[in-house]
């Protein structure tokens, strides 16, 4: 009877830090919160209107990104461009969309002679970006986020 006595006197003293309130702040949520945050990941891609009916991420990416390349084709082949020597490039187009849907250009890569050849494709190429049909911009755990995109454009003028 002692032995028991003395065993739950025993467990009693060990088990009094179990019932321990550890005290958090909301910034040490916040903190621990942001360590699992994938931010390499987004919910849904950026989307244009004829995009919206698709179900699935990666579908969306590419009807995105298909919609964008052939804006810009249809664009630049309206215009008549001549050239000496033929021309085949790989334009790199580095852009950001915005939280609310906009379009904005960080760089576009051009082979220098590529811009000799056509002097005026960068304005071309902002012309036809800057008639895009509205943009859909990105979602995160249902908040509106920037994301940032490479596009190549292949460029073969005969």
């Amino acid at each position: 009877m002692k032995q028991i006595a003395v065993l739950l006197l025993f467990l009693v003293v060990v088990s009094c830090q179990y019932f321990d309130v550890k005290k958090t702040t909301p910034e040490a949520i916040l903190r621990e919160e942001l360590k699992t945050f994938n931010w390499s990941e987004i919910d849904n891609y950026p989307s244009f209107s004829v995009c919206e009916s698709l179900q699935f991420k990666h579908d969306i990416k590419d009807c995105f990104e298909t919609t964008l390349a052939n804006h810009i084709s249809e664009r630049l082949q309206s215009q008549a461009i001549i050239v000496s020597q033929d021309v085949n490039d790989t334009i790199m187009l580095s852009f950001l969309i915005s939280e609310t849907g906009e379009l904005e250009i960080n760089a576009i890569e051009i082979d220098s002679i590529t811009t000799h050849e056509i002097p005026n494709l960068k304005a071309s190429i902002v012309e036809s970006l800057n008639t895009l049909p509205k943009i859909l911009p990105a979602v995160k755990r249902g908040q509106h986020v920037k994301t940032q995109f490479k596009l190549p454009i292949i460029l073969k003028v005969n």
